[in-house]
């Protein structure tokens, strides 16, 4: 196993959170974009250290790990 290398201040890197989600969990990632803030809430089609990709209503949303401003994994909407 490799160790991550120390950032600039001599710290371990900070983990990764999305990294611990699952597929299939719902989720919601806020994130920046060219035009403002957004939320991707839905379930999650894939985890990778650089991106998440999350099935919305309006269909399948990459968020890229350098946008992302927070996340969380979140209940089933209601009646499901």
């Amino acid at each position: 196993m490799t160790r991550e290398p120390p950032d600039h201040a001599g710290r371990a890197p900070a983990p990764l959170p999305w990294m611990a989600w699952r597929p299939g969990e719902r989720v919601v990632v806020r994130y920046r974009a060219p035009d403002g803030v957004h939320d991707a809430l839905g379930d999650l089609l894939e985890v990778a250290p650089d991106a998440v990709v999350v099935q919305t209503r309006r269909g399948a949303v990459r968020v890229a790990a350098a946008t992302m401003i927070t996340g969380k994994r979140v209940p089933p909407p209601p009646g499901r």
